[in-house]
């Protein structure tokens, strides 16, 4: 019988971050601080209009792009919220951001052009870049610089071709940010150079210096960038599975075209619901994030005490520590962690190579149960550093 598999799909490792997980899903007592899932509800305006929409027999396939209605308050809310100007033909309705990254790679990619990939980052980006047949290109960003992407790094690694330029801010899993001066300076080398962004900016709600600053409201960024964002993280709506990709009128049409053959349409009710999340949820979002603030601090005091190096995340659910210190892969350290204290993080190296070292750490779970976890943390480290 011969081999019914694509060789290039069997090439794909699964996603390092799901092995943990599935260990602590069947362990007693144990804490996972490795999802990036909001610990929070739906807000209940937001559910209840899931409700309404089902009881009103609105369980119909949408247009392939989107309820229009979605679309013309995404358009008000990017504009709002980050100053960018779209039209609803300019914006596409997905399954998640995930789906929006994956079939943006497909719309523009030829075989062979490259796409620049900035690690540590999500587990998508890669595999999503393989299986639109282009060459990926890894940046290792570098704890020094906080994780930011800085133009002399994106200037060194561009060629003849280079098609695509993917920048993950605020990122999981480091939580760094860019300020709009540096993402000015890495403008100017998109421009300089003639190529494209896909922005990645799920978590542009989650940032605690400042305002977010999205790419294309730099000038001449909006024809060459492709922004996607959703109602997972911001909204806590992770299992509506709802995202979007705003973008050049030409790009998003052959993103639809993909989206049309693969998916049809996002689900209908989560498109309704969303629309209420857009329009009049701005305060339940901004009591999320003065919680996420509030724990973000606390994990990095608590670090300090138990002495875990780790450099201020601005952005995101996420801290990343160093582990360095203490002579151990970020494997066998997350491995001992779970095994001899229940506590269940992400190895640096689910994310890239250069994530080597470190951990990802979410603190999208309650205080009390990054209480426990971080006590129990400080015990593992209490009892290495006795060892050496």
């Amino acid at each position: 019988m011969r081999n019914p598999l694509s060789d290039k799909v069997v090439a794909i490792q699964p996603s390092g971050i799901r092995k943990f997980f599935d260990i602590v899903s069947e362990m007693k007592d144990a804490i996972s601080l490795g999802v990036g899932e909001p610990d929070f509800d739906t807000p209940w305006r937001i559910r209840e209009e899931g409700i309404y929409s089902l009881e009103k027999g609105r369980t119909f396939y949408t247009s392939n792009a989107g309820l229009k209605e979605l679309r013309e308050e995404i358009c008000n809310y990017l504009g709002r919220k980050y100053g960018l100007k779209y039209q609803p033909g300019q914006i596409l309705v997905t399954v998640g951001g995930s789906e929006a990254i994956d079939i943006g790679l497909r719309a523009m990619i030829n075989p062979g052009e490259e796409v620049i990939i900035p690690q540590p980052s999500y587990v998508s980006y890669l595999p999503c870049a393989v299986l639109a047949d282009a060459k990926p290109v890894i940046v290792n960003l570098k704890e020094e610089n906080q994780f930011k992407l800085t133009a002399q790094e994106l200037r060194e690694v561009i060629t003849d071709k280079t098609k695509v330029l993917i920048l993950p801010f605020p990122n999981n899993p480091t939580g760094g940010i860019m300020n709009r001066e540096e993402l000015e300076e890495i403008a100017k080398v998109i421009i300089e150079k003639d190529i494209f962004v896909i922005s990645d900016e799920i978590y542009s709600e989650l940032t605690y210096q400042g305002k977010h600053v999205s790419i294309a409201s730099i000038p001449g960024m909006a024809e060459r960038t492709i922004v996607i964002n959703g109602f997972s993280k911001a909204f806590a709506m992770t299992g509506w599975r709802l995202g979007y990709a705003a973008g050049p009128e030409e790009i998003i049409k052959q993103m639809i075209k993909i989206h049309q053959f693969a998916i049809m349409c996002a689900p209908t009710n989560s498109q309704f619901a969303a629309v209420e999340a857009l329009k009049n949820c701005d305060e339940e979002v901004e009591k999320m994030v003065e919680a996420y603030n509030q724990r973000r601090r606390y994990l990095l005091h608590a670090f300090k005490e138990i002495g875990l190096d780790c450099f201020e995340p601005f952005g995101a659910f996420y801290v990343f520590p160093s582990i360095k210190k203490f002579g151990m892969t970020s494997e066998e350290f997350a491995t001992r962690l779970l095994n001899e204290e229940k506590v269940a993080v992400v190895p640096g190296t689910a994310f890239g190579d250069c994530g080597e070292g470190f951990l990802r750490i979410s603190y999208a779970y309650s205080i009390d149960n990054l209480k426990t976890a971080i006590m129990r943390l400080g015990n593992f480290v209490k009892r290495l550093e006795t060892v050496d």
